[in-house]
């Protein structure tokens, strides 16, 4: 009789290790732009350009620092795009999942391609000069959509996380 009502209580509990929370959706939908955050900025080309910096001689991250790092952040929106189209849509989450999902998705073919190219100038030794002006293109170019997408899921994170007492820290 025990063994059933183990077996029983396990089947109960299953299906609640399913349903996302509350915390799962706003970690997954918004949380994870972090890693997309200097999207656009001088500041990601900047850090493109320390990847290939030599200290006592040394590359202190490798060859391709640069390029490994846009690769692992595509791998990383990859994954979470994955995440964000797994989660299941309701009234309250629709906005921003589909903002979530847009953003991601609006970015990574830039990653992919335009920011690629950049590491690959960056550790093949392009100038410091050339790096920042190719940057500067890239910003132009999809800096004010990436702004406007971001700005309209950081306003959806902000009204689920304060219906669902999620603390954030909105850098505020």
């Amino acid at each position: 009789m025990k063994k059933l009502f183990l077996i029983l209580a396990a089947v109960a509990v299953l299906p609640a290790c399913t349903n996302p929370t509350p915390e799962n959706y706003f970690d997954t939908a918004v949380l994870n732009t972090n890693i997309i955050n200097d999207f656009g900025s001088d500041a990601l080309t900047k850090m493109l350009i320390a990847q290939n910096v030599k200290y006592n001689g040394k590359l202190p991250n490798g060859p391709n620092a640069a390029t490994k790092l846009i690769d692992g952040k595509v791998q990383y929106i990859e994954s979470t795009v994955k995440k964000v189209k797994d989660l299941k849509e309701t009234d309250e989450t629709r906005n921003m999942l589909r903002t979530s999902e847009a953003l991601f998705e609006y970015v990574l073919p830039v990653y992919k391609n335009e920011y690629k190219a950049l590491a690959k100038m960056s550790d093949e030794g392009g100038t410091q000069e050339d790096v920042l002006s190719l940057g500067k293109e890239i910003n132009g170019k999809y800096g004010e959509r990436f702004d406007s997408l971001f700005e309209v899921l950081t306003a959806e994170g902000k009204k689920y996380a304060a219906a669902h007492d999620i603390k954030v820290n909105w850098g505020n």
